[in-house]
């Protein structure tokens, strides 16, 4: 991890690049948006993305989704992974919710829900266009944050610490910057040469 970076300064280049930026999960309001990133954990966007709209055709509000037993969720989440544990997760808190006006959006509130970590509650509150409480750290950023030199936390949790001992709040969208750039470039392979923060990068540096 780089001690001797300014990170303030330097991760505003890709601040600025991603600002702004919707996630790629296709929800249409608050409602969608909740429930497809519990589906989202350990699947892809792309799966979760092809599967939501049926769900919401027949659940189309926190209301109806109440009404829902687990089973009746399971045709349309098969193929998503942990897709039974994670409709008895959907009912459970659209019975505790009640009703889409009532989603809380504060950290605390969002993770007491069940399915819901603080990876999950930072991306609704990011969306939800709330201040943020925590920075995103989702697979992308593992691998991104450690191969910059901005953080090297064995795990989310301590690596969200990290980043936000580095980075003053309003520069907290790093997270979300850094998964944009694992998603686009900075991949299990990356393209380093045309990643415009290859000057400050520990892992371009030392190729070098």
């Amino acid at each position: 991890m780089s001690t001797t970076t300014n990170w303030s300064v330097a991760i505003r280049p890709l601040l600025k690049k991603y600002k702004g930026k919707k996630h790629p999960l296709e929800y249409d309001n608050l409602y969608q948006l909740i429930v497809m990133v519990v589906l989202s954990a350990q699947s892809t966007d792309n799966l979760v993305n092809a599967k939501a709209p049926g769900l919401f055709k027949a659940y189309p509000d926190m209301s109806e989704l109440g009404k829902a037993t687990k089973g009746k969720l399971f045709p349309h989440l098969q193929g998503i992974r942990n897709f039974a544990h994670k409709a008895d997760w959907l009912v459970k808190m659209a019975k505790d919710i009640k009703q889409d006006s009532h989603i809380p959006l504060t950290l605390d509130k969002l993770t007491a829900l069940p399915g819901i970590g603080r990876k999950s509650a930072n991306v609704i509150l990011r969306e939800a266009g709330r201040p943020p409480e925590g920075i995103i750290v989702d697979l992308h950023v593992m691998r991104v944050a450690p191969r910059l030199g901005i953080a090297d936390g064995k795990d989310p949790k301590e690596m969200e610490a990290q980043l936000m001992e580095k980075l003053p709040k309003k520069e907290w969208d790093a997270g979300m910057a850094m998964s944009f750039l694992g998603r686009e470039i900075c991949r299990p392979k990356p393209e380093c040469t045309r990643c415009l923060m290859n000057p400050v990068c520990t892992f371009y540096q030392e190729s070098l």
